[in-house]
């Protein structure tokens, strides 16, 4: 058995932390000290010896109950370090977080095996280290043709209030789960990674100079993760966000990178990430209910436990 324990926020070494997810296979910019920060107020973790693997336990408060659940625009967690996790040490991780948490949603990363899943969810990823002529070559079709015609420009921009805006107005309806308090961290967190220089914001325009579409990306020294996209009513018709992905990809070309699409289990989404001929990497979803009856009744009534990490 792994010496597992567990540690308060307060408690919590963040430089060792972070050095631990920079130097693990798996890490991921969710797992770093300060995206937990700010987009879940709590969270605690379990440490395995001296930060040879660790797991985020982003919780919450309700009624009294203190449960596990998957912050807002956070796509994975799980268990992070450097070796192997095989089932038996990610189960030893989950076990030991279930021991403490008696409600839990929560998803694991691509690397956690794990036998107990209640589901498999689907994330979608593209190796960027090849010239760009050949990545090309993979995609479904020239689906950027209808934009080439058009003459569209790809531009760098600093306009993360107007994406976050946009995105806002144009998908705020289909997902009800994310609040005023989300946004409000996610802008917190992209004014931190501006300052940290991983921070990307792309935009397409007309040759007028009118905005077909814009999107948020955070980078990381493996990363490209694609968080956020508004198209507006122009740019759809001209396919601006086909574009935009298309110029991006050809920007970060031939570098040691992997474009995350992060997913979707939207199948219009999903069917055109998959244009771009991407490699799937999927991660494990964890949901566990020890709650008595009363409170399992309680949580019916107010389905406060389901978060969602959906950039369109």
């Amino acid at each position: 058995m792994a010496n597992i324990e567990y540690v308060k926020q307060k408690d919590i070494d963040k430089v060792r932390w972070d050095t631990c997810i920079d130097n693990a296979p798996n890490g991921l910019i969710y797992a770093c000290s300060y995206y937990l920060d700010i987009m879940s107020k709590n969270w605690d973790a379990l440490i395995m010896n001296d930060y040879e693997a660790v797991m985020p336990l982003t919780w919450n408060r309700k009624f009294g109950i203190s449960y596990l659940r998957q912050p807002a625009f956070t796509q994975q967690l799980g268990v992070f370090g450097n070796g192997s996790f095989g089932n038996n040490l990610t189960e030893q991780f989950v076990n030991k977080a279930l021991g403490l948490f008696p409600f839990a949603e929560i998803n694991l990363n691509f690397a956690n095996e794990y036998n107990k899943c209640a589901g498999i969810k689907c994330n979608l990823i593209l190796h960027l280290n090849q010239p760009f002529n050949v990545i090309e070559k993979s995609f479904k079709k020239d689906f950027v043709k209808k934009a080439k015609s058009v003459q569209l420009i790809y531009e760098r921009s600093d306009e993360i209030e107007e994406a976050i805006k946009l995105f806002k107005q144009f998908y705020s309806k289909r997902l009800p789960n994310l609040t005023e308090k989300n946004y409000e961290g996610f802008l917190q967190l992209c004014l931190l990674l501006k300052n940290k220089g991983q921070l990307l914001i792309r935009k397409v325009n007309s040759p007028e100079g009118k905005l077909m579409a814009i999107s948020i990306f955070f980078k990381d020294n493996r990363r490209i993760y694609y968080m956020m996209s508004a198209t507006l009513p122009g740019g759809r018709n001209h396919d601006a966000n086909h574009f935009l992905l298309h110029e991006l990809i050809k920007e970060f070309s031939e570098q040691n990178l992997i474009f995350d699409f992060e997913g979707s289990e939207i199948p219009s989404i999903n069917f055109f990430f998959r244009k771009f001929n991407p490699v799937e990497q999927p991660y494990c979803f964890v949901a566990i209910n020890k709650l008595d009856f009363w409170k399992r009744w309680i949580k019916k009534i107010h389905d406060y436990y389901k978060y969602s990490s959906i950039k369109q």
